[in-house]
């Protein structure tokens, strides 16, 4: 490696050679300049928010200043504002109460926790977090809040990425972003770099969509309800790459990180686990839908459903841009808009405020973080550096702000996919080609009927359980599926899929490794594809504490032929794979409890 100092510039040039190609048959390899590049902050002068560049008709005003690390913000109905302060590690409330466009007074400090960043506001709640935790407590007369309820204290270790965010849905389901611990690395943990989902108080929390290094900012459009992020991208691959990336989030999806980035290109850095290939990877990454400047540093999104500002703006999302530190000229430190066309597809990001980075590249005036439209329709944005609000009125704006109401439909659809269908061996795609003797399958851990031990449940280790069966003249491979039938919501729940397990397998061991495809003797080769959880191989039984016993069925396929899916393919997928190209079936249930009170 070389590295230059540049004293003149404060910046840390590094050159490296890393593999860079255009696709995975096409590797070369060429150095890769990089930069340590952050501008020298600035104090803003007294007349700064009347200089900053706004297009026609807007004016940007300070609303507050003098606040610390200001981060994130939620309106409230009350029309105040609720902001996170990361260094401070409180949540602050601030009003306008006459009208005049500045907040009045000193700020109302509303909760103490250490790590504390993300914030939302919903039915009367306020929703807060750490790395670690997500709280609620009820909104008070006045500002204040209720006892504090802590929903969730067990979220992966944040590592490099220690500001995490949430918001409500319009299905009313709670929405986590669990950044990466790291620039780019095979996680420990299968919620980072990930979006979560939860019930309000917590609990059935699942994974929605994974290789999201870090997406800070998301929210749903106004008129059809997609989810959109925005997600920043790796650092140390050159002045222009990884471009930031605006994607649509869909469950289930995979968005290429750590391995693949921008519109299917690969991370020279990193090699896919388990012996897969970059053009697997590729081909099960969802690309973005638009990208903008790499190292840009998108933060809090916030979409305007239209009235009280420009006429033309109800459907577009506007994201405030932090800024970079690893690009020469430096990247970000503005405002952007995200047009999205009548039918709610995204089409261009374009600067809407900008004017904190100075003309000469080598300082600023402010990093950005937080966004939100106030009820009146204008903006208010945040600047973390210098601790302002700044608000952005529109001359001649008509009315107010409508309501944002997003229709719960395609949340509620993608969640409800694969449930209330038949378990797997009642399903037509099962049926044996061919009368055969049933599969006798085994486990040494339970007997059939019998209690799953607690090290195989999501309660105790999480492993997978030892199996065993014997061969079937003929099979080219066996595949699996385990499904509970008892679960109150989405039934049946999937707990294992996979395929392609050698011909010659008879047996399981336990503790298999949650990854897409496995190596080793016995499993060399075999796939495993998405749970109801979202997580990729065995997930346990986790039914409510307190309730009766769950059935899980362990269901296995003989089959004539290798099947050939995507990676995190789901039981649907393998189920039409499988169909006409069964031999044989077997299935063990056991049963799974949990003592406690339910909840």
């Amino acid at each position: 490696m070389k590295s230059t100092l540049l004293l003149a510039s404060a910046c840390l040039a590094i050159a490296h050679p890393v593999l860079a190609q255009s696709s995975p048959e096409d590797a070369d390899k060429r150095p890769v300049e990089a930069h340590y590049f952050e501008p020298t902050p600035l104090t803003p002068p007294d007349d700064f928010a009347g200089t900053l560049k706004v297009p026609a008709g807007y004016r940007v005003s300070v609303w507050a200043e003098g606040l610390g690390n200001t981060r994130m913000i939620a309106v409230a109905p009350d029309n105040s504002i609720y902001v996170s302060r990361r260094s401070e590690a409180d949540i602050i409330r601030l009003t306008d109460g006459d009208g005049d466009g500045r907040a009045d007074g000193a700020p109302q400090v509303i909760v103490n926790r250490p790590g504390l960043h993300g914030l939302t506001i919903h039915d009367g709640q306020l929703y807060f977090m750490t790395a670690r935790e997500v709280f609620r407590a009820p909104l008070q007369a006045g500002g204040a809040i209720g006892a504090v309820e802590t929903l969730i204290d067990d979220l992966p270790d944040a590592g490099q990425h220690l500001n995490r965010t949430l918001a409500v849905g319009p299905d009313g389901m709670l929405y986590i972003s669990a950044g990466s611990t790291c620039n780019a690395c095979d996680e420990s943990s299968q919620e980072n770099a990930a979006l979560l989902r939860a019930k309000p108080d917590g609990s059935s929390r699942e994974i929605w969509a994974t290789g999201l290094r870090n997406t800070i900012g998301f929210g749903w459009h106004p008129t059809t309800g997609d989810l959109w992020g925005w997600d920043q991208g790796i650092d140390w691959l050159g002045n222009d790459l990884q471009r930031e990336e605006l994607n649509r989030i869909e469950r289930g999806n995979r968005y290429g990180w750590p391995y693949v980035f921008e519109d299917g290109q690969r991370n020279p850095q990193d090699e896919p686990p388990g012996g897969l290939t970059a053009a697997d990877w590729i081909a099960a990454s969802t690309d973005p839908v638009l990208m903008h400047v790499a190292h840009s540093a998108g933060m809090q999104l916030a979409f305007h459903p239209g009235g009280g500002f420009g006429p033309d703006v109800a459907g577009d999302a506007f994201v405030a841009l932090r800024g970079s530190w690893n690009r020469r000229p430096a990247s970000g430190y503005e405002v952007v808009r995200i047009r999205f066309d009548p039918h709610g597809q995204a089409q261009a990001i374009e600067p809407f405020v900008s004017g904190f980075l100075a003309a000469d590249g080598a300082s600023h005036y402010g990093r950005l973080a937080g966004m939100a439209v106030l009820p009146d329709g204008s903006l208010l944005f945040s600047d973390d550096a210098n601790g302002v609000l700044y608000r952005v009125t529109y001359e001649g704006a008509a009315g107010v702000a409508g309501p944002l109401q997003p229709p719960a439909g395609p949340m509620e659809q993608q969640a409800a996919m694969g449930s209330g269908v038949p378990l797997a061996l009642a399903r037509p795609e099962t049926r044996s080609r061919r009368r055969a003797q049933p599969v006798t399958l085994t486990s040494p851990a339970f007997a059939a009927d019998g209690a799953i031990p607690r090290d195989h449940s999501e309660y105790g280790l999480g492993i997978s359980p030892a199996l065993q069966w014997a061969g079937v003249p003929g099979v080219k491979s066996w595949a699996l599926v385990m499904e509970d039938p008892d679960a109150a919501e989405g039934a049946p729940v999937v707990h294992w899929t996979a395929w392609n397990i050698p011909a010659a397998t008879t047996t399981l061991p336990a503790g298999l490794n949650e990854r897409d495809r496995l190596s080793g003797e016995a499993v060399d080769g075999m796939m495993q594809g998405a749970t109801s959880h979202g997580s990729t191989g065995w997930y346990g039984p986790r039914p409510p504490a307190g309730d009766r016993p769950h059935r899980y069925h362990f269901q296995l396929l003989a089959l004539d032929r290798m099947l050939d899916l995507p990676l995190g393919a789901t039981r649907d997928q393998l189920l039409a794979a499988a169909a006409g190209h069964v031999l044989a079936r077997g299935e063990l249930v056991g049963t799974y409890a949990e003592g406690g009170p339910a909840r």
